[in-house]
C-alpha cells in the first residue's frame, strides 16, 4: 500500500494542509503562481506550513545546474516545459506551460485562427520567460523546438508567415515578444527537450 502523502498549499485558490493529491491539485490547477510541496507526515507538513512561504529558487537551481544536457535520464525536477500545437501550416495555433515534475498546467493560450508551429513555440518560450521574471523564478525551461530557441537568443521570430487580416494579433503578439526580449536580460536556462531520449514533452498536446 502506498504511502499517504500530506501537502502545504502557501499560495493556491485556498491555502493550508491537504491529505490527498486530489485535494491540492484543486488548489493548484491552473492557478498561476501556485506554491506548495508534499511531506510524509502531516506533522512535517503542520510545521512547514506554519514557516511560511519558503525560497525553492536557490535549490531548485542548484539542482537544475547537475543535469547535464546530455543526460539520458529524463528530467523529474522543478522546470517547466513549453510546447505549441497547430492545425494545419498555417491553422489554428496554441500554446501551454506545464510543470516538468508533476504535469501540471501553469499556463495555456488562447487559439489563434492563422499562425504556425514555430511560431507558437517561439511565443510559448517568450511567454515563460516573462512569467519567470515576474515571479522571480529561476527555474529551467525545457523547449523541444530549435528554431523556437533559437529564435530567442537572437531576438527575433524569424517566420515565413505573411501578416493579413486573420493572425494580425498574433503578428502584435510577435512583436511585442521581440521588444520584450530586447529589453530584457535572460536569466532562465532554456534547454532542448531530448524527444528520442525522453519521449515527448510534458507539455505536447498529445495531437500526433
Amino acid at each position: 500500500m502506498a504511502k499517504k502523502r500530506h501537502y502545504v498549499v502557501w499560495k493556491g485558490r485556498n491555502i493550508g494542509i491537504f491529505d490527498s493529491w486530489e485535494g491540492c491539485k484543486a488548489q493548484i490547477d491552473k492557478f498561476e503562481g501556485a506554491v506548495y510541496k508534499g511531506f510524509d507526515s502531516r506533522s512535517e507538513a503542520v510545521d512547514a506550513f506554519a514557516a511560511g512561504i519558503p525560497d525553492f529558487r536557490k535549490a531548485k537551481h542548484e539542482e537544475a545546474k547537475r543535469v547535464s544536457l546530455n543526460a539520458t535520464d529524463k528530467p523529474t525536477y522543478r522546470a517547466i516545459a513549453v510546447d505549441a500545437a497547430c492545425g494545419g501550416n498555417p491553422g489554428a495555433m496554441e500554446y501551454r506551460g506545464v510543470w516538468v515534475d508533476c504535469g501540471v498546467e501553469l499556463f495555456h493560450s488562447k487559439i489563434y485562427p492563422e499562425a504556425t508551429n514555430n511560431i507558437g513555440e517561439f511565443l510559448a518560450l517568450v511567454h515563460v520567460l516573462a512569467l519567470c521574471k515576474q515571479q522571480g523564478w529561476k527555474y529551467d525551461i525545457y523547449s523541444d523546438s530549435r528554431n523556437a530557441i533559437l529564435w530567442v537568443k537572437h531576438c527575433r521570430c524569424k517566420t515565413k508567415l505573411e501578416p493579413n487580416s486573420r493572425n494580425d494579433e498574433v503578428f502584435d503578439l510577435i512583436s511585442r515578444a521581440e521588444r520584450w526580449l530586447q529589453n530584457n536580460v535572460i536569466e532562465n536556462k532554456i534547454i532542448k527537450w531530448d524527444t528520442a531520449q525522453w519521449g515527448e514533452i510534458p507539455a505536447d498536446f498529445g495531437r500526433k
